[in-house]
């Protein structure tokens, strides 16, 4: 045996049974099956001193905003105005989410507000048309915009990137057979036009290598002058289908509502302890069971409480009955699902990690790194589509501005304040979740207050300006415990 592999193992061993490491332990997931709760416990705080420290600090300062703006107005806590900060929030949120795996990366998409504004334009243009696209956009616009999406397409197939060949391909065909006007196509054609922009932008970065600030910064500028191109200056696209009104204005029934609380609730619960008991019987890390029943039992209270409290009637008139968890809620929960188990449970989202980490060393060890980096703009792009839907709905109109303003800058500023890294390596689906909450809650308790704009937007760079301070130190501080 060499000394360098005796020295190796004599490191080891003194790792196992010494202290864990700082930083070594992000969760209660990283404990061994032997541990009681309260060393789980002290585990889980040893990693947060150690700089790990995750969607903690956005999640206790969720609460204080919670707690100072219900002390400061009465209307703050009304049944009416919780579900208003939801139905606010979503379409901030769903473009975070898609931003999110771009982040995770290390990268950046400037251009992912103003492509969402695309997506509804091209959307409010085929609704509007009767699905005469040609007609809507006229002769040179339209070839051009056919022309696009055929590039799209050929684009991702010379990457082998079939998921963003097929919804650019869909694009087109919705395009070119002018199918009639209806809202859930027009929903289809725009996440898939959302994809194809996704496609040109990931090429530009990953295969052509220039850097994505500058691709989406130009891009950022070519999408605003398309919006307007499609809509003509002041003019507004309506939206009067009521399909699409409510995505982000209806509600689910009362018995819909506790249905589904009993579905998220009861989902969360048997892969939560279906995991846990299985790693229990491989003799694998786990967490305690008291921590794990504990989560489960705190979300169930959670959402009974909510569930109950968004089925009460919350008209301000006696002669409408307003009742029900808006739609946004299970359209956030089911992205969030599916986001999560992407990059949880899938060879997907464990080589995206791992090019987050370490590009150089993802691509030594087989990883498409190139594919990778191409297809984080395809997601970002198709979940800013949903996301300008969702916002269409709730305004009901499209307008030159659409996507525009601070929409990107609220975006990624919901990642980041949820605990999502600007460095690339770090970063889960529900940062972007919690982020917008408290950007929502932000501007919904600013609003309550009549706060000017001025003093709203001074209030957000802040919060942004902390989570950014919070997430360089975290890391300075885990790699110095590291060490």
């Amino acid at each position: 045996m060499s000394t360098e592999e005796a020295s190796s193992m004599t490191d080891t061993t003194e790792t196992h049974e010494g202290e864990a490491p700082q930083g070594a332990i992000s969760d209660f997931g990283i404990d061994t099956t032997s541990r009681s709760t309260s060393e789980a416990i002290r585990d889980y705080w040893s990693s947060v001193r150690g700089g790990e420290l995750g969607s903690l600090p956005a999640l206790l300062g969720l609460i204080v905003l919670l707690i100072v703006f219900s002390s400061l107005s009465d209307s703050f806590f009304t049944l009416g105005n919780l579900a208003n900060l939801l139905q606010q929030g979503a379409s901030i949120t769903i473009i975070a989410m898609g931003l999110v795996f771009v982040l995770l990366l290390g990268e950046i998409d400037l251009s992912a507000g103003t492509a969402s504004g695309v997506t509804a334009s091209v959307m409010a243009l085929d609704l509007i048309h009767g699905g005469n696209l040609l007609g809507g956009m006229g002769d040179g616009v339209f070839y051009i915009f056919c022309g696009w999406l055929v590039l799209a397409v050929g684009l991702s197939l010379l990457m082998r990137l079939w998921t963003g060949a097929v919804l650019s391909g869909i694009a087109l065909v919705i395009a070119l057979l002018g199918v009639p006007a209806n809202a859930w196509i027009g929903m289809l054609l725009a996440i898939c036009v959302g994809a194809s922009i996704g496609c040109i932008t990931g090429y530009l970065v990953a295969k052509i290598g220039i850097p994505s600030f500058v691709v989406t910064l130009a891009l950022f500028l070519v999408w605003s002058g398309v919006v307007l191109q499609f809509i003509g200056q002041g003019g507004t696209l309506g939206l009067r289908d009521d399909t699409i009104f409510q995505v982000a204005n209806g509600n689910i029934g009362t018995a819909g509502s506790w249905i589904l609380c009993v579905i998220a609730v009861g989902g969360y619960a048997a892969v939560l302890l279906n995991r846990h008991f299985t790693r229990l019987r491989k003799g694998l890390v786990a967490q305690p069971t008291a921590l794990v029943l504990t989560k489960i039992g705190g979300l169930a209270l959670l959402a009974a409480v909510a569930t109950f409290a968004l089925t009460q009637n919350r008209s301000p008139s006696t002669l409408v009955v307003i009742a029900g968890v808006p739609y946004v809620v299970p359209l956030v929960l089911v992205l969030l699902v599916i986001g999560t188990f992407v990059l949880d449970r899938t060879s997907y989202g464990r080589h995206l990690y791992a090019v987050g980490g370490n590009k150089e060393a993802a691509r030594r060890a087989g990883i498409n790194v190139e594919k990778i980096r191409m297809s984080v703009f395809v997601i970002a792009s198709s979940a800013a589509a949903i996301g300008a839907i969702v916002y269409s709905s709730k305004v009901g109109s499209v307008d030159p501005n659409a996507g525009g303003g601070n929409t990107l800058l609220m975006s990624v500023g919901a990642a980041v304040i949820g605990g999502t890294s600007l460095f690339g390596g770090k970063g889960r689906l529900r940062d972007a979740v919690i982020g917008g909450a408290v950007l929502a809650v932000i501007a919904n308790g600013m609003g309550l207050l009549k706060q000017p704009s001025a003093v709203v937007f001074m209030v957000t760079g802040l919060v942004l300006l902390l989570a950014a301070s919070v997430d360089a130190l975290s890391r300075r501080r885990a790699a110095t415990v590291a060490r």
